[in-house]
């Protein structure tokens, strides 16, 4: 089943499971879907990353160059509007490819995210996670 904003009541986790899966897809059309137009992302607590879908849209077109990125879901938990993920996420840094832990806070307001807050650990330089 393919998930979209469009499909009728949505629950957040399923809009936050969406998000990530067009991510994991590096489908930038699709994983805009489920931002709302003025949506932001903080690096938690408060420093912001990008304001509205063109900066997220752009940030994540750069991001989707990597060839071996993808978040795996490691836990969601979800209360209200509020959606919690704990991902191991691969990438390339600067440095070279490696993993890193993500905690992502979303806020799904009428199935958009409307806000998102990130949080990173220490990446792990040739740490790779199973795709998957």
């Amino acid at each position: 089943m393919s998930l979209s904003p469009s499909s009728p009541s949505l629950s957040p986790a399923q809009v936050v499971d969406g998000q990530l899966r067009a991510y994991n897809a590096k489908d930038i059309d699709a994983f805009m879907a489920f931002w709302a137009d003025d949506a932001r992302i903080y690096q938690h607590p408060d420093t912001l990353l990008a304001s509205g879908a063109a900066e997220i849209r752009a940030r994540h077109l750069l991001r989707f160059q990597e060839a071996n990125l993808h978040g795996r879901l490691l836990h969601r938990m979800a209360v209200g509007a509020t959606v919690v993920d704990h991902e191991l996420v691969t990438r390339t840094f600067p440095e070279g490819p490696g993993t890193v832990e993500v905690i992502a806070i979303y806020e799904v307001v009428a199935g958009r995210i409307s806000r998102a807050w990130f949080t990173l650990g220490t990446p792990l330089l040739g740490e790779v996670a199973p795709l998957g």
